[in-house]
């Protein structure tokens, strides 16, 4: 039995960051129903690239999930929502402060039908504070957690991460925090209100960066691959391409020299004497090495790296990283069937639990796929569910897009 079998979550949430933290709660075995809007659902839906008129990018953040396709902007849809909440163990939305409170679903309005709710509120900027009315996307947020300042070429021009850090970090974040709360409910009992916000969760992860600015005032420039406090540890120019070295302590820096580079008379040099050395010195380090690493394949260097026990590989474009052989056998891509889009791969799971297992179940659904099963499950008969979909309030797929054997 996975660990959150059992565990029921209504998931008001959207984009990327909520859906990563359902997707989560959903992978380790909770029932996760979606609650989107019967016009559109989720706006990633819109996000391209499509396959047979469904979004591939949203595939991969909704998987483990049910879609009820529910109008909130009705007093039905609205009261609707609120009884799932009732029964939910989680409920987790990421709209802008207020919206939750307008439409009577917010934490104090479930609190009052069922006290043991473990609530998540995902916003850019959290709950208070004089910029908690703003809206935040990842972009926004990575501006505001200095992260585009800190990004890139030394010298370029703000840059920002190569994926939505700050979605994904509130994603996990909220998440992490969501489990907590549900194990404080089971040992004492009693829900609460967990309030995550894309700005605190990047801040969060910038650790050694605080410790520069708290300790001696040193804003994080931007360093390309260098790290900030060690080196050499960063990615060098070879013959064909990159190869990334991390001897970044006196040890690893010795074997590299002597056993990699076949270059001891480094070793006397006393700009490169020790770890607290060679960073003040990185531009000329970085020239040095440079010159020595172009001569020769970056398949050269990783096996004389691995020879000599020091941390090195090859700098992948995306597509080479999916294909590695390791990646393959820790099972980080995996194939499932959609309805629609057809056989479809998708990431694996990252953590790898010896006895409860995350798994994909099923694909991500259609919208209001499973509105009509959702609906009896919370008791409502055939009848008033047929009048809320022929008023818009719920919301169905066409026939000929959902097939029976994925309703379940």
């Amino acid at each position: 039995m996975q660990p959150l079998a059992g565990v029921t979550v209504v998931d008001f949430t959207r984009y990327l960051s909520g859906p990563y933290c359902t997707m989560i709660l959903g992978d380790y075995g909770a029932d996760v129903v979606k609650v989107e809007r019967p016009a559109g659902g989720d706006d990633s839906r819109d996000m391209a690239p499509f396959v047979n008129g469904e979004s591939y990018p949203s595939a991969m953040v909704n998987r483990n999930k049910r879609s009820l396709a529910l109008d909130l902007k009705t007093a039905a849809g609205r009261q609707v929502a609120l009884g799932l909440a009732a029964r939910a163990d989680i409920v987790v939305e990421n709209f802008r402060p207020g919206v939750m409170s307008r439409l009577g679903l917010d934490y104090d309005a479930v609190r009052a039908v069922n006290p043991e709710a473990v609530y998540c509120s995902i916003t850019g900027f959290g709950q208070t504070g004089p910029e908690s009315h703003r809206a935040g996307f990842d972009i926004i947020a990575q501006g505001m957690s200095g992260f585009l300042r800190m990004t890139g070429a030394p010298g370029g021009e703000p840059a920002k991460f190569g994926i939505a850090v700050n979605d994904l970090t509130a994603g996990l974040t909220a998440a992490h925090a969501v489990l907590a709360g549900y194990i404080h409910r089971l040992r004492e009992g009693g829900g609460q209100y967990i309030d995550v916000a894309l700005v605190d969760a990047g801040l969060a992860l910038t650790v050694w960066e605080a410790g520069s600015w708290f300790g001696a005032g040193r804003e994080p420039a931007p360093e390309g691959t260098r790290h900030r406090h060690n080196a050499p540890y960063q990615a060098f120019r070879t013959t064909d391409g990159y190869v990334t070295i991390g001897a970044n302590n006196d040890r690893l820096w010795t074997r590299l020299c002597r056993e990699v580079l076949h270059r001891p008379d480094l070793l006397e040099r006393p700009e490169y004497a020790d770890a607290r050395s060679r960073p003040q010195h990185v531009d000329q380090l970085t020239a040095e090495l440079e010159e020595i690493l172009q001569r020769e394949s970056t398949d050269t260097w990783v096996k004389a790296l691995d020879a000599a026990g020091i941390p090195g590989g090859p700098v992948l474009t995306y597509g080479q990283a999916l294909g590695q052989s390791q990646v393959a056998a820790r099972e980080m891509v995996v194939e499932l069937d959609h309805p629609v889009i057809g056989p479809m791969r998708a990431l694996g799971m990252p953590a790898k639990l010896s006895e409860t297992p995350a798994t994909i179940r099923r694909p991500a659904p259609l919208l209001g796929q499973h509105s009509r099963h959702v609906l009896a499950e919370a008791g409502y008969d055939d009848a008033q569910i047929d009048a809320w979909v022929a008023a818009g309030t719920v919301g169905e797929p066409a026939a000929s897009g959902s097939p029976t054997h994925h309703q379940d």
